[in-house]
């Protein structure tokens, strides 16, 4: 039997409370069939009678004249799918808060507001005066709609532009698709209780919906094969899956949507050494996260070993994240890891990233084909597995001039890539440029000639990975004499 171990007195008093202090209580309210009441034509009475009818209400516009909004909402008010839209032609009443359910107003002076206030106060009407927080007994929030999902943000008033910033964030990270998931789950949830025992394995169910809401679109049969595959006996439930995630360049905002949303869906996530902590900070909390990094010139995790960890955990019945810095399918191995995963069966997904060269152009500003310079990109590894240039590159067609070229991990064979292109008759007077640690903050550049590129790569160092572009495109971002230093930018 385990042995309860209790915490000293002065430990467990420092225990904090389970709920820190709310400003207000954030609720959920039904109308639907309600009647509530607003008194004003102008636009934000708009804004607000037609967020009350979308919540099913019946609502009395109290008004002599109405603005445009106003009246434009009104007239189309008979074909709102769920509530109602009214005008009454006159200024609010006392009658008028008669079987409300709430009263809302735009008052244009303090007394107007507070006669408001007051007459709803005395109907027992929770009421809101816009704009004027003193004669409100409750606020609208800003809104994230996903019906029946609905994320509601308030920051009590302090700094609404701050809210309307925090659902913006919201709304990139939660896909359009998840309104039908949220509907689809409401219509299945009895058959669910009934067809899966409680606890663990009608959890493990809603689980594994919820990974499939934030990474497809949905559909009533894929639910309901979720739905048999968690009836069947548990060694022969399907495997988890594996979703290699492009993570970039360094900057957790070059990462797409699409990615961020795999990484808060992830149980197991296995990182490039590459990775920053600030795309990791965007994972969800309870994922393992494991550090896989392989990087040239040090002690790295072999390929083998990164294999043999996916399938474990996908065997497992884990959804992995195999987040690699750039983009997966350029220099990023992804062609070896697809083909094992497929060789035993694991599902397989490809979210591609940013690749290093496009954020060094975009860094640079610097367009990587331009119709008077260069009419085709290559992208070249700038070694092979064995530290050394790969045997098989095409030099000929490296060094033709109409052809912007951009070296990965070129570092340490920079001297060698500068005499294979001027032997094969690129000029030494070529524009190039090497950056290393792209969009990341000790990013470093120099830009200059051919004929300089492994000096200013010894200058520069070996510590941290780095581009070297070749072509006349990057003549245009020729740096001053002393800028052509190994320092980190800062303007």
């Amino acid at each position: 039997m385990p042995v309860l171990q209790t915490l000293p007195n002065e430990i467990a008093e420092r225990t904090p409370a389970r709920m820190a202090p709310l400003a207000k209580l954030p609720v959920f309210w039904s109308l639907a069939g309600q009647r509530v009441i607003v008194a004003g034509g102008s636009d934000a009475c708009a804004w607000k009678a037609e967020l009350l009818a979308a919540c099913g209400a019946t609502v009395e516009i109290y008004a002599e004249q109405l603005g445009e909004a106003c009246t434009t909402l009104v007239e189309q008010g008979s074909t709102h799918p769920k509530g109602a839209l009214i005008h009454r032609p006159a200024a609010w009443h006392e009658d008028a808060f008669a079987r409300a359910a709430i009263a809302v107003a735009d008052c244009d002076d303090e007394t107007e507001a507070r006669l408001f206030f007051e007459a709803a106060q005395r109907a027992g009407v929770p009421v809101n005066v816009i704009d004027k927080p003193a004669f409100c007994q409750f606020q609208f929030g800003s809104i994230v709609n996903r019906s029946p999902v609905v994320v509601s943000i308030s920051t009590d008033g302090a700094a609404p532009i701050l809210a309307q910033a925090i659902r913006r964030r919201i709304e990139t990270l939660l896909p359009a698709s998840l309104k039908s998931w949220a509907a689809l789950a409401q219509s299945l949830r009895e058959e669910i209780a009934l067809r899966l025992k409680p606890g663990a394995e009608r959890r493990a169910f809603w689980e594994h919906f919820v990974d499939r809401a934030f990474a497809t679109a949905p559909t009533e049969a894929c639910v309901r094969d979720l739905l048999v595959d968690m009836e069947r006996p548990a060694p022969t439930r399907p495997v988890g899956r594996v979703t290699l995630v492009g993570a970039g360049p360094g900057d957790a905002e070059y990462l797409t949507l699409k990615a961020v949303r795999a990484l808060q869906a992830a149980d197991v996530i296995l990182f490039d050494d590459l990775v920053s902590d600030e795309v990791l900070e965007l994972a969800r909390r309870e994922a393992k996260r494991l550090l896989v990094g392989k990087r040239g010139g040090r002690t790295s995790c072999r390929q083998e070993d990164i294999n043999e960890m996916m399938l474990t955990f996908a065997k497992a019945g884990k959804n992995v994240a195999r987040l690699k810095s750039g983009d997966p399918m350029i220099f990023g191995r992804a062609g070896e890891e697809i083909a094992y995963l497929k060789q035993h069966n694991i599902p397989v997904e490809v979210i591609p990233g940013i690749t290093a060269a496009s954020a060094m152009a975009s860094r640079l500003g610097v367009s990587l084909t331009h119709r008077d310079h260069a009419q085709a990109v290559q992208f070249v590894t700038g070694h092979s597995r064995h530290g050394d240039l790969p045997e098989a590159i095409d030099w000929q067609a490296l060094a033709e001039r109409k052809k912007t070229t951009v070296f990965y991990m070129g570092g340490r064979t920079a001297g060698a890539i500068q005499n294979k292109l001027v032997e094969a008759g690129l000029h030494a007077k070529t524009p190039v440029v090497i950056v290393s640690s792209v969009a990341n903050a000790d990013e470093r550049r120099w830009s200059g000639n051919l004929e300089d590129l492994a000096t200013a790569m010894a200058d520069m160092g070996f510590d941290r990975p780095v581009l070297i572009g070749v072509g006349d495109v990057f003549a245009a971002c020729r740096l001053k004499t002393e800028d052509n230093l190994p320092a980190a930018i800062g303007a």
